[in-house]
């Protein structure tokens, strides 16, 4: 079996501990470690008012996704994922996410979208990035790629099962096409989920045994915080289920600290922000 597979290349030297936790927990369901983390609603809405007082409209789905592509860019091993037990650094960052749209007949579809991003992004890029994706794929007469495959794939009695059973062998050995793992939604950097569009409440979304998410994040609705019986604030829970096999505890940690220190300074996620502030705290910047 390669160590090099399309779309990343076999971790070396790994600790340990680390490395064979794969053999210890095969499947992602067997190391499915999930946590929530609340981003406070005034100060990322705050951010957002601000922005489009300059003639900008930004999501909150955008903003999440440009702190967490900040902090990957400070904790890279968080866009690792495990493929026949043993661990890939990926070689790019995407991002998949489920549209709705409307049929034409007036009943609800979905579609599954994804985007990939470059090292320049920030959050203003990332959000146009989204908003001409939507774009593309919001007419409801519309198939993108993913749909006409899937349509494709049921045409056919039997054609499922030889499909993706032949895709689980060629990725298993590392020898699915680069043209696949694009297309498939199921082959990213991270999967999220925006329940809070149609005002549901959080959950723990399983990470796929199929393809290499290794997390996956659901934004859910609004919920209110009250200290001492006194209501302050809403707070945006994102609930998050990780594959715990890709990095280290200590490692995921470091991630998260910096995932919600730019939940909390929306304004970092734009280029050049965070080196301004540093500089002018009179610091050398960090990478």
């Amino acid at each position: 079996m390669s160590s090099i597979r399309p779309d990343g290349k076999k971790v070396k030297n790994e600790s340990p501990f680390v490395a064979v936790t794969p053999y210890i927990m095969p499947y992602r369901y067997d190391a499915m470690n999930m946590v929530t983390e609340y981003a406070d609603m005034e100060i990322l809405r705050e951010y957002i008012h601000g922005k489009r007082k300059q003639g900008v409209r930004i999501s909150y789905m955008a903003l999440v996704l440009a702190a967490y592509y900040k902090a990957y860019l400070k904790n890279p091993k968080i866009n690792r994922f495990v493929m026949n037990k043993r661990i890939y650094e990926r070689n790019h960052f995407c991002v998949s996410f489920v549209m709705l749209k409307t049929r034409a007949d007036g009943t609800p579809d979905e579609t599954t979208l994804k985007v990939f991003f470059e090292p320049g992004d920030d959050v203003l890029s990332i959000n146009r990035k989204i908003e001409k994706i939507i774009e593309e794929n919001g007419n409801a007469q519309h198939d993108n790629a993913t749909d006409k495959f899937a349509n494709f794939l049921f045409s056919m009695p039997l054609l499922p099962d030889i499909v993706v059973g032949l895709a689980r062998l060629l990725d298993r050995w590392g020898i699915l096409p680069r043209w696949i793992i694009d297309l498939s939604p199921f082959h990213t950097s991270l999967f999220i989920t925006n329940l809070a569009s149609i005002n549901t409440t959080h959950i723990f979304h399983h990470t796929y045994e199929f393809g290499t998410t290794s997390v996956f994040v659901c934004m859910g609705k609004p919920v209110a915080n009250y200290i001492h019986g006194e209501y302050r604030k809403k707070l945006l829970p994102l609930s998050c289920v990780m594959d715990e096999r890709i990095c280290s505890g200590v490692e995921y940690a470091q991630f998260w600290v910096s995932f919600s220190h730019y939940l909390k300074h929306p304004e970092l996620t734009e280029n050049g922000a965070e080196d301004g502030q540093t500089a002018a705290a009179g610091k050398k910047p960090t990478a």
